[in-house]
């Protein structure tokens, strides 16, 4: 019995000392190292998932453009012009020299003109832009199938110079929709589009600059800035990443030839969604305005006006019973501030501004001749741009 107890005791001693060696092993490992360097090195590894085919993404983007191109299309239009004969047909002098009296008549001709576009669902909703198929009377869509498929306009926003068409269809390759905030200058972009109509064709580069605005393309100016060489006929093609993400919609060029010099611009996909988005719920976007036209303070502009900083904007026109006009505001007014935000630029309050909605009361604060004001102005739907903007 006394031998049983004994080893009782033993047994539970040893217990007792593989525990304690147990939590002094787990509680601090680098007694049984040798030295204090640490044995393992923390990594950041991607949030992409790698498989072993995109081993030679250093060297070739063929992944990229094979997961990405199904989903580009191009986009033919055509719409009829009406020419209309020279007045001199009917003066009653100068019409008798013409000898055919059918020249007289106003004639009709059809015009052509080519762009891209990417499907984003699989249902046939695609992105393009607006000028691509502005005033078209028919537009048709080549799938890189070489299938043809006429589209319908959802709708469009010149303001953003976005558009959104229909075709029929289901199991339609979309493409995926990246991080276009995550951008960094020097990513790799592929622009893939249809440039002069040759067919589908792919360019590389990278992002030159995002947030460019002022630019005179569009109201509201975000621009990835790339010099992937994008072309006429790139218009609303797809700018993506090297996972053959879509990053961006290709918009417009700057040239003095006619073909790039490589300063391409796209609209950031976060901004062509959620355009998107509200043209598919409502027909259009809804955006909020204050009937101002307003620009920058630069440093000798602030110092001018007594100003501390160079934040805000200052009014240099206001429509006349706008709602800015009916909450009192005047020319040579600086606003500092919408809501309690402080406006850095003319992008930044043009932003800040149509995030509201038609209805929604924007608390304004500013300066008026040296002195700190404040107003209460209800934001009403922005209107239609009097006149679209060119480009490529």
């Amino acid at each position: 019995m006394k031998i049983t107890k004994n080893l009782i005791f033993i047994f539970q001693f040893a217990t007792v000392g593989l525990a304690a060696a147990f939590i002094l092993i787990y509680m601090y490992p680098h007694l049984l190292s040798n030295n204090s360097r640490p044995t393992t090195v923390e990594i950041k590894e991607s949030l992409h998932t790698h498989d072993k085919n995109r081993s030679q993404a250093v060297i070739s983007y063929a992944d990229a453009v094979d997961t990405a191109s199904p989903a580009v299309v191009n986009i033919q239009t055509s719409k009829i012009i009406t020419t209309q004969a020279n007045p001199l047909f009917n003066d009653p002098f100068f019409g008798r020299f013409f000898l055919d009296r059918n020249q007289s008549k106003s004639r009709q001709k059809i015009e052509s003109s080519l762009g891209s576009g990417v499907i984003i669902n699989q249902h046939g909703y695609i992105l393009t832009n607006n000028h691509v198929i502005a005033g078209a009377d028919e537009i048709l869509v080549a799938l890189k199938t070489g299938e043809v498929k006429k589209a319908q306009i959802v709708g469009t926003d010149p303001d953003t110079d976005i558009a959104v068409l229909k075709i029929q269809g289901d199991n339609l390759p979309a493409i995926t929709l990246g991080k276009d905030k995550e951008l960094r200058v020097g990513d790799v972009v592929l622009a893939i589009g249809n440039p002069f109509g040759v067919g589908q064709t792919v360019t590389s580069g990278i992002v030159s600059a995002t947030g460019r605005d002022m630019l005179g393309i569009n109201t509201f100016e975000n621009f990835i800035q790339t010099d992937a060489a994008i072309n006429p006929g790139n218009s609303g093609g797809a700018l993506i990443n090297p996972y053959g993400e879509l990053i961006g919609i290709n918009t417009a060029i700057f040239t003095r030839s006619g073909g790039s010099q490589g300063i391409g611009f796209a609209i950031p996909v976060s901004l062509a969604k959620n355009v998107m988005q509200q043209i598919i719920e409502y027909g259009h976007v809804v955006r909020g305005w204050l009937g101002v036209a307003i620009q920058s303070i630069n440093p000798q502009l602030a110092k001018s006006l007594g100003l501390k900083s160079n934040n805000g904007v200052i009014i240099t026109n206001i429509i006349i019973n706008g709602p800015a006009d009916k909450a009192k505001l005047t020319r040579g007014d600086v606003i500092t501030k919408i809501n309690g935000i402080e406006l850095k630029d003319v992008r930044h309050a043009l932003n800040t501004i149509s995030l509201s909605k038609p209805g929604d009361k924007l608390k304004i604060e500013g300066v008026r001749r040296g002195k700190v004001f404040d107003a209460t102005a209800i934001a009403v739907q922005r209107p239609p741009p009097v006149q679209s903007i060119s480009k490529r």
